[in-house]
């Protein structure tokens, strides 16, 4: 029985639809992943989920005794409260309960009849709700929870004031953690955690929390381990998947294969008409002509889009010059800074490093290893306080940072690649305005978002500007410092493909080069990224420690395990793997092979292919829009029976090629 459901949610933003009658329900203890574009409504439903907003129309309710937890972006935490209290603060909504259940008890000591069968019921309802929030169990796990949010024991008595945007973010998790509500909705959760944090959140929620999770991440590899149901939200509705993000995105893959299939279908079918038209207008058919064409003008009318999300357009990027084999080395390389206590900090001592030309370097760590400050090193930056960097020849860098100071915020998105080029390329390079557009439409930027001025995009937005800008500038080395930060998953894997060395066209499985052949410094906590793009691994472990891998981030995670699990147990890690269509291979008929349709007259071949096609453009129809996809088990279903007719109508049309020649 459902705990949680919306129904029929609509909401506007002026003229703006954002929701369209959408319905969702929510099992006790499902894990349901919100995926979609950035834009299209994925916050606004949490919210009126959990009431801080009301829909246009339509109802949200809850089961009762169910609390709905939601993780606020800007958190009200308590500035003189330490670390410590105010994740404690979890344990307030417990003792109110108590309060409530004592106030209860005194009232039933003089209760009778009805009033005391009311009070009985609400006495069940609170004890409920104690038990849900873990009340009775007296087990405050605050240091568990803050451990595994990446906070050490030296940091529980600092002051919420003195915490950065970050932590009280991380704060804000672990408070919600611990109140324990039936249904937890949280907005990116990951944002500020580390690759540890995100792992033990991962476990957290999969494998310790009891209660319903509805998460809305950028993060696919936390998808794919925690969450048992993806809802996409696209064009106002929300389309229902079955299974992880994997299995999400396998699914998406083929419910666009067959509405790109329906496209061309519904396309060959009007050129056939239009050629029919054409050769009879002026003939002894005129009357059938006429006819076919008002048929044909009223079919143009509800015609299927052509299905654009799996855009492989090419980039283009122009080809830099060639660096020399060694792009970056140091030797005994060292960075400290002072505490406040008056220690140090210690974040990378000796370290030598051996960068050639080619290769891609993942750096990892926790927040406040050093990762951007190695690299500032290595850029020159900041100074090392001791040791040697040595630069290659002929480099060109492109540094992509968290810092957007230096945009001008009124140039249109085209506007800004265009001036990045012509700058960065000292005029060599003057890119047109169409060329600037085509790349903007590459990196996911509609017609009317170029329009749109810098200054009031969303942070997701100015990044795809700046690395569509950075792209283009012919960079033969890329320092990318958390670049997917503010991506939604579409635009982190259109990035992906670009660095990739080698990605795969998801609708018809063809592998192609990537479009970036130089060297990459990449620093980020996103794992499927690091994974399909670096083939080395540099882990800063925040002690002052470094460890050089030369592998992929899985190479590097299954070598981890195999250390912790020692040598008698084999160690597998769950990988995100795209998959792919395979196509089975069509056999030729035989021209002196009998069909099974051979016997059939040929006038019965023509009125059955009338009624195939008419039946096949029915169901082209049907899957083309997005309501049957709600229903993914009944849109298999009628997907396999329209390739079923296809293939009979297919067989049709070579009999009858054959008994009319």
């Amino acid at each position: 029985m459902p705990i949680l459901t919306g129904t029929n949610l609509s909401l506007s933003f002026g003229e703006r639809e954002i929701l369209r009658g959408v319905s969702l329900s929510v099992e006790p203890g499902e894990k349901i992943g919100i995926v979609g574009r950035n834009g299209t409504g994925k916050s606004t439903l949490l919210k009126m989920l959990c009431g801080l907003m009301t829909p246009d129309s339509g109802s949200v309710s809850a089961s009762q005794g169910v609390r709905v937890g939601y993780l606020h972006q800007n958190p009200n935490l308590e500035p003189d409260d330490t670390l410590k209290e105010a994740t404690a603060r979890a344990f307030e909504v417990v003792d109110q309960l108590h309060e409530q259940l004592d106030g209860l008890y005194h009232d039933m000591a003089e209760a009778k009849g009805e009033a005391l069968e009311k009070l009985l019921k609400e006495q069940e309802r609170i004890e409920k709700a104690i038990e849900a929030a873990g009340g009775y169990s007296n087990e405050h796990k605050v240091e568990m929870i803050l451990h595994g949010l990446g906070f050490s024991d030296d940091q529980f008595d600092i002051k919420v004031r003195d915490l950065s945007g970050g932590q009280k973010a991380r704060v804000a998790l672990g408070r919600l953690l611990l109140e324990n509500p039936g249904v937890l909705l949280l907005d990116e959760p990951t944002n500020h955690l580390d690759v540890a944090g995100r792992e033990w959140l991962e476990t957290f929620l999969s494998e310790e929390y009891p209660g319903a999770v509805i998460l809305i991440s950028h993060d696919r590899y936390l998808l794919d381990k925690v969450v048992s149901r993806i809802i996409e939200v696209e064009d106002g509705r929300l389309l229902d998947y079955p299974g992880n993000y994997a299995a999400f995105r396998k699914q998406r893959i083929e419910r666009r294969v067959t509405m790109l299939r329906a496209w061309e279908k519904q396309q060959t079918m009007f050129k056939r008409e239009e050629a029919y038209i054409r050769q009879y207008k002026a003939g002894q058919r005129a009357k059938q002509a006429k006819g076919r064409e008002s048929k044909l003008e009223r079919a143009k009318e509800d015609a299927l889009e052509r299905p654009v999300e799996f855009d492989n357009m090419k980039l283009n990027l122009p080809k830099a010059e060639r660096t020399g084999d060694i792009v970056i080395s140091t030797r005994e390389l060292s960075k400290s800074y002072p505490n406040e206590d008056g220690t140090t900090k210690v974040l990378f001592h000796d370290l030598a490093l051996h960068i050639e030309r080619g290769q891609r370097w993942g750096i990892i760590g926790p927040n406040g290893a050093g990762k951007t400050t190695l690299v500032r090193c290595m850029l020159g930056e900041l100074d090392a306080d001791r040791g040697s960097i040595k630069l290659g020849s002929r480099l060109a860098v492109g540094y992509f940072s968290q810092n957007r100071d230096d945009l001008d915020p009124e140039k249109t998105v085209y506007r800004h690649i265009q001036d990045t080029v012509r700058k960065a390329t000292d005029e060599r390079i003057m890119m047109s305005e169409q060329d600037a557009r085509n790349l903007a439409g590459a990196f996911l930027f509609s017609g009317r978002d170029q329009e749109k001025q810098l200054g009031v995009m969303s942070g997701g937005e100015q990044a795809r500007a700046v690395l569509a800008g950075l792209l283009a500038s012919a960079k033969n080395v890329l320092v990318l410092d958390e670049p997917t930060n503010h991506l939604d998953i579409q635009a982190s894997e259109r990035l992906e493909d670009t660095l990739a060395r080698t990605h795969e066209n998801p609708m018809t499985g063809e592998k192609t080069e990537g479009e970036f052949d130089g060297t990459i410094l990449l620093i980020s906590h996103d794992r499927a990224l690091i994974d399909a793009v670096c083939d080395h691994i540099l882990v800063l472990d925040g002690e002052g420690n470094a460890e050089v891998f030369p592998g992929t981030y899985s190479d590097w995670k299954l070598t981890q395990a195999e250390r912790s699990s020692g040598p008698q147990v084999q160690s597998k890690q769950s990988k995100l793997t795209e998959p792919t269509i395979s196509k089975p291979a069509s056999k030729p008929m035989d021209s002196g092979e009998k069909s099974r349709f051979s016997w059939m007259p040929l006038k019965k071949i023509e009125e059955r292919m009338n009624d195939l096609g008419i039946e096949v453009r029915k169901l082209d129809a049907e899957l083309g829009g997005t309501e049957v996809w709600t229903d993914y088990e009944r849109a298999n279903a009628l997907s396999e029976k329209r390739d079923e007719m296809q293939a009979e109508l297919d067989e049709l049309e070579t009999e009858w090629l054959r008994k009319s020649e």
